[in-house]
């Protein structure tokens, strides 16, 4: 019965190793896409949005005013990108670093078509 306890907690702790690898290694990707966003649009910050169950959206705002946003399967890969890439992080997603954001016609055409049960 011992050595089936060992073999158990061997196993576990294989998968915990194959998830933290996992975790670091989409944590790395990310942390690259955030820095290939900041080096197009002249700089970048951010903000972490809970998605519940789905994980966490990071928001990205770039120094001219676009934004993106890319998902993290948990709020620890999230910060662990946003950590790895520097990314500058807000508490929340208003005031001054709303203000920086840009809509262009698309994104005014979207949320009219959402409005109005369009497109």
């Amino acid at each position: 019965m011992a050595e089936t306890a060992k073999t158990a907690e061997s196993a576990n702790q294989q998968d915990d190793g194959r998830r933290a690898a996992r975790a670091e290694r989409k944590a790395a990707k990310l942390a690259r896409e955030i820095g290939a966003f900041g080096k197009a649009h002249g700089g970048v910050e951010g903000h972490l949005a809970h998605l519940g169950q789905m994980g966490t959206r990071i928001v990205l705002v770039g120094e001219d005013g676009a934004w993106g946003d890319l998902v993290a399967p948990s709020h620890a890969v999230a910060e662990s990108a946003a950590g790895k890439a520097g990314l500058t992080l807000h508490e929340a997603f208003d005031g001054e670093f709303a203000a920086k954001v840009r809509t262009g016609p698309y994104e005014w055409s979207r949320m009219a078509g959402i409005q109005v049960g369009g497109h």
